[in-house]
């Protein structure tokens, strides 16, 4: 049988809406959709028309056919020729709707016990009132992107080593969609680590706040102000957190973060040069990229890395700077910089 119409041609519905991934919720892939979409141009096919019309790619046609039928969108008929009818999906797909549905629902009535079950694994200490101890890295990672989740308004964070979690941090841009207001203190050590710097411009690109810190005491994480996630212990092998949830002990938390944060340096979003303005208008992008790096206390040899400088460069350059700013060493030109409104 020849199909009339290449059913994967047709992925917008007649009212310009685009159909293709659509069915994913109802457990339906795109190769399954075509071979619907095959049946209900068609009315009634056998398996091998679907074989030989519609583009699966070695996929089983016969398996398709059957994972429709369980799902009540087509029918098969009683002859011996094995063929398959549509059902109206005016009704069949409100119907497989509905059921889906309801399995959502179950599990959303489930959520509650299963996060008791979870909080009860979380919590290794007595200590009540809001604070749990942890001694696991993979319950500290699980609180961490928990607190990403729930956060709305604003996310406050120490970084330095050691890492619970992979470098990369797939749910930030995320949360940085939302509007989320994103500050993070990085301590120095970590541009030791080669591509730390351009990962932490690239996140001051998509909106973070970002800053270099000489040193940090702790790993710190605080969502809207109310729960916190801080690094006990900083044992790579044996790391230790606490979160709290409401309270002084997170107002005082907050304010910690704060101090930091003011006495930190500010990290630029981009390391181009195309804007670079010359000494008599003030710094370029590229002049704030070695100010901030200076002021953190990162080693010569991790800023020429960082920046693709030489090292012989970075000297040249960073005397330079010094003195366009009129500063005998690194610290005042950081203080020269402020003033001048360069950072």
């Amino acid at each position: 049988m020849a199909a009339d119409r290449d059913p994967a041609s047709d992925d917008i519905a007649p009212n310009g809406v685009d159909t293709s991934g659509s069915f994913d919720a109802v457990g339906i892939n795109d190769d399954t959709r075509l071979v619907y979409r095959y049946v209900l141009a068609q009315g009634t096919v056998r398996v091998e028309d679907v074989a030989q019309d519609v583009p699966l790619e070695g996929t089983d046609a016969g398996g398709m056919l059957a994972r429709l039928r369980a799902a009540g969108l087509i029918n098969r008929t009683s002859g011996s020729e094995g063929e398959y009818t549509a059902v109206d999906p005016r009704i069949a797909l409100r119907a497989l709707t509905e059921r889906t549905e309801a399995h959502l629902d179950r599990i959303r009535a489930a959520i509650p016990d299963l996060a008791e079950l979870f909080e009860q694994t979380a919590d290794t200490s007595e200590s009540g009132g809001g604070v749990h101890v942890l001694d696991d890295p993979a319950l500290i990672g699980a609180w961490y992107t928990r607190l990403e989740h729930e956060v709305t308004t604003e996310f406050m964070a120490f970084d330095r080593p050691p890492y619970v979690l992979a470098g990369e941090n797939p749910v930030e841009p995320l949360v940085l969609e939302r509007g989320v207001l994103w500050r993070a203190v990085y301590a120095a050590e970590v541009l030791e680590r080669p591509g730390a710097w351009a990962e932490i411009r690239h996140a001051a690109a998509v909106g973070e706040q970002a800053r270099i810190a000489r040193t940090l005491p702790t790993k710190l994480a605080i969502a809207d102000r109310r729960t916190a996630l801080v690094s006990a212990t900083l044992d790579p092998h044996r790391p230790t957190a606490v979160v709290v949830e409401g309270g002084p002990l997170v107002d005082l938390l907050c304010a910690a973060f704060e101090a930091v944060w003011a006495g930190s340096v500010e990290v630029p979003a981009s390391d181009s040069l195309d804007d670079a303005a010359p000494p008599d208008r003030g710094p370029g992008k590229d002049d704030r990229a070695l100010l901030a790096l200076l002021g953190s206390g990162a080693k010569d040899e991790t800023i020429a890395r960082e920046l693709g400088l030489s090292e012989r460069t970075l000297r040249r350059r960073s005397a330079d700077l010094l003195r366009r700013l009129g500063a005998a060493n690194r610290f005042q030109a950081g203080v020269q910089a402020v003033r001048r409104g360069w950072l």
